[in-house]
């Protein structure tokens, strides 16, 4: 049986996480539909508040009443503050990379992103006990990495390795939630695509807010790391695949009966042969081209080439013979190194230079493609690859010829300008790198 203090807790928790939904509501519109999909259930004596997105439909709050009912008592914007806090870390998708992540990292990385966010709204109402050390603290962060998106801080978190006194000092200033329930994407129910469908639509609706009451982009730019497209680099890669004959036992065609037979009837004769060579879908011709201006970091060039290299050094991927040229180029093309067999490959990435690093012009690398698919270089040329950090003059209009163009970007180049509408926009994370970057030549 609940005594009377116990009971009034319970009744008054649920009506002020309503009062500082209403107060989130009238001050950012926009949060409408993301608002919406969060539910709350009462956890008592758990002493935390946390969120699960594991039940089916709408994430679930779980929250102990009286710690809500504390905090408001001190202020009420900390429970307002707090609603804010966890709403963010869903539209950024904070739960679902956290299987990925080296969570400790991971926990203070999300936190500071999204009291940045929340920081740089400047809404009057929002205020809470340490909010000036929190600005203090995250304005020297952006000196040193940029954007404050979770991804760049965790990273920043993971090179520099932090003491364990001022990790926890920066964990327990910008926790206001805890992450137990978080898991692994497979695990749960409401899925990245649906709240990517909400942060889509908040997206949308904030840039006419943001012009209007910030300006610091902070949200946005955390918004489009959440709403961005990955892909796997190596299904991209074999979409340059063309059919041909490759030299190998072709074992779906060959009749085993006939063969043994052949062998018992006649000895050492078999009646039919394997076929040697087989029909395949494989990487036979494209371009890598390698924007080598100032502005792209040579290592991180190297390990994009060392990470091309390893998805087509393959046999699953790769002809015996093929013709892959190498483009490196920043105002004009520096070097083309043609490819034509797996040794030549590896020589290239054992003792391959680097040249270039001035201005940044895309358009010479295409009129030097063009030019060697008119002079018979290229025979079926699928793709052209260009690994760039963006910042350049793009061709105006479609290159004549019918290959493909994908321009790939490092996921932490947040302001990338448009590319043209021809060609195809592809955006690898850092981590994809860092996996097979290999060391620098």
């Amino acid at each position: 049986m609940l005594d009377k203090k116990e009971a009034a807790i319970r009744e008054l928790a649920p009506k002020i996480w309503k009062l500082s939904r209403d107060r989130l509501l009238v001050n950012l519109r926009f949060l409408d539909a993301a608002l919406s999909g969060l539910a709350f259930q009462l956890q008592a004596q758990s002493g935390q508040v946390c969120c699960d997105l594991s039940a089916p439909q709408r994430a679930v709050v779980y929250y102990d009443p009286a710690v809500v009912v504390q905090l408001y008592k001190k202020n009420p914007a900390n429970v307002t503050r707090l609603y804010l806090h966890i709403l963010l870390h869903c539209i950024f998708s904070h739960a679902y990379k956290y299987d990925k992540v080296e969570q400790e990292l991971w926990n203070v990385a999300a936190d500071m992103a999204v009291e940045n966010a929340a920081l740089s709204l400047n809404l009057s109402g929002l205020e809470t006990a340490g909010d000036a050390q929190r600005r203090e603290i995250l304005e020297q962060w952006k000196a040193r990495v940029g954007t404050l998106t979770a991804e760049r801080i965790y990273r920043n978190l993971k090179s520099d390795r932090l003491g364990v006194s001022e990790l926890f000092e920066l964990g327990s200033l910008f926790c206001r939630d805890g992450h137990d329930r978080w898991g692994a994407a497979a695990t749960l129910e409401v899925t990245a695509a649906q709240w990517k469908k909400l942060s889509e639509r908040i997206k949308a609706e904030l840039k006419s807010f943001s012009e209007d009451k910030s300006d610091d982009k902070s949200i946005l730019q955390n918004l489009e790391e959440a709403t961005q497209e990955h892909y796997d680099y190596g299904s991209f890669l074999r979409k340059f695949c063309v059919s041909g004959e490759d030299l190998q036992v072709n074992d779906d065609e060959f009749d085993y009966v006939y063969y043994t037979y052949g062998l018992s009837l006649y000895g050492n004769l078999p009646l039919v042969e394997p076929l040697e060579y087989k029909d395949v879908n494989k990487i036979k011709e494209f371009v890598v081209a390698v924007d080598t201006s100032g502005s792209c970091r040579g290592a991180v060039v190297q390990a994009f080439l060392n990470k091309t290299y390893s998805i087509l050094k393959s046999s699953e991927n790769f002809f015996r013979k093929v013709n892959i040229h190498i483009i490196q180029c920043d105002s004009q093309v520096r070097r083309d190194t043609k490819i034509t067999n797996d040794d030549e490959f590896e020589a290239f990435m054992r003792d391959g230079q680097l040249e270039g690093f001035g201005a940044t012009d895309f358009r010479p690398v295409f009129s030097y493609v063009d030019k060697a698919i008119e002079s018979g270089e290229f025979e079926n040329l699928k793709g052209l690859i260009y690994f760039t950090d963006g910042y350049g003059v793009f061709p105006e209009h479609k290159p004549p010829h019918s290959y493909d163009t994908a321009f790939v970007f490092l996921e932490d180049h947040y302001e990338q300008p448009p590319i043209p509408p021809w060609a195809i926009k592809l955006v690898l994370p850092v981590e994809d790198l860092e996996e097979n970057g290999g060391e620098n030549k």
